[in-house]
């Protein structure tokens, strides 16, 4: 059974990330042969004061 785990800053619509599992579902499957009813896709979303790039958080910009 895959699992896959997308990190992204929050501020993604539902409908964004209902698109996103179906297609990394999708991809997933196609790629690894496995049935999609066994592909799992958890979404981690960080608020831009728990990311930085560069030694600077994005909420700092």
């Amino acid at each position: 059974m895959p699992y896959v785990t997308v990190k992204m800053l929050e501020g993604r619509t539902e409908h964004q990330k209902k698109a996103l599992v179906e297609k990394v579902t999708d991809a997933v499957s196609e790629t690894t042969g496995a049935p999609k009813e066994k592909v799992v896709v958890f979404i981690e979303e960080m608020t831009k004061n728990h990311y930085g790039v560069a030694g600077k958080r994005l909420s700092d910009e």
